[in-house]
């Protein structure tokens, strides 16, 4: 296997003191809501906003000085790219970030205020891998991949070695699912820690590259999905990610962007906190068919909080196209 629990753990202790320890939240109307026992880490109040900084620091801090001299290129819509500008920045060195041209303009904002270069590409015209291959290239400089790395999915499964520290006797751990990074990690840690746990992805209706994947037992590219949750936007798994996950995976649910909306809004009436498409899509998917987690005990991630207030209201008040 790429990681181990080992790693993950080893990963803990490079972030500890960098790394925001984020809370679980709990709703007793949630809980009834769902006939379950449900427990949110919100990684909404990680740095940068979203589960990202942790994959982007570990696997940055672990360069050695002739790599880190050589600078960072990176490729993300969003929070990989804030997630890396600020690792790059707190560690001192020179990061570029591949963005696409419809990449929400906070996150823009925010990952050229930690100190990134970024660079501007068409996601549906043109191979991002490709471009970050020849970025690098040029320049001579390190790639970060946003998962399809050892220690960027060692430093995501942190996450589910904090939630499960917290709370050891977990039924069913639900994650969401992008290029598979953080779910390899949560995977790997959880499965060591705990091996009846359940581990299930969540992807959007429109985006279920990993779930087809495992359903052929090979990845499968797909189109890149039109969906709201813009940092699931990928066409197919990770070839490190999906060696993991097609061993510890239990399988993958998932939501329509309309119930990825009404998840939003019941977060921010319910629990006050504002959570992006891809952060809510975890819980939104035990929304769209809440029978198979009955009576169980349920950790959920949110896995990010970065959307910018007015695309938030538009999203809550539905008057915005959910495609």
């Amino acid at each position: 296997m790429p990681i181990s629990l080992a790693d993950v753990q080893e990963a803990a202790a490079r972030l500890r003191g960098v790394a925001n320890e984020t809370p679980i939240l709990t709703l007793r109307t949630l809980d009834e809501r769902l006939g379950a026992r449900v427990f949110l880490k919100a990684e909404i109040f990680q740095r940068v906003g979203a589960f990202k900084f942790r994959g982007a620091y570990n696997a940055i801090a672990k360069l050695s000085e002739v790599e880190r001299n050589r600078g960072i290129v990176a490729v993300s819509s969003g929070n990989h790219a804030q997630a890396v500008a600020l690792a790059s920045k707190l560690l001192g060195v020179r990061s570029t970030v591949l963005m696409p041209i419809d990449a929400p303009e906070m996150k823009v904002a925010a990952t050229a205020g930690y100190g990134a270069e970024i660079v501007r590409f068409d996601r549906y015209k043109e191979d991002r891998d490709v471009l970050q291959r020849a970025l690098s290239e040029e320049r001579g400089a390190v790639t970060i991949p946003p998962y399809d790395h050892p220690d960027v999915m060692a430093g995501g499964g942190t996450v589910a070695l904090e939630l499960l520290a917290a709370v050891p006797d977990l039924d069913v751990l639900v994650v969401p699912v992008s290029g598979g990074g953080l779910i390899a990690g949560c995977a790997t840690a959880a499965k060591a820690i705990k091996p009846n746990i359940s581990v299930l992805g969540a992807e959007p209706e429109t985006g279920n590259d990993t779930q087809q994947s495992l359903a052929a037992g090979k990845r499968i590219r797909i189109p890149v999905p039109a969906t709201i949750a813009d940092g699931l936007q990928v066409a197919i798994p990770g070839e490190l990610t999906f060696e993991i996950n097609r061993r510890l995976l239990d399988g993958v649910v998932t939501a329509s962007d309309a119930t990825v909306v009404s998840t939003m809004r019941f977060l921010f009436e319910r629990l006050k906190i504002v959570v992006e498409p891809s952060g809510a899509m975890a819980l939104a998917a035990i929304f769209a068919d809440p029978s198979p987690f009955a009576g169980k005990r349920v950790g959920v991630v949110l896995s990010g909080g970065n959307v910018d207030s007015q695309r938030f209201c538009e999203l809550r008040s539905g008057q915005s196209d959910s495609s």
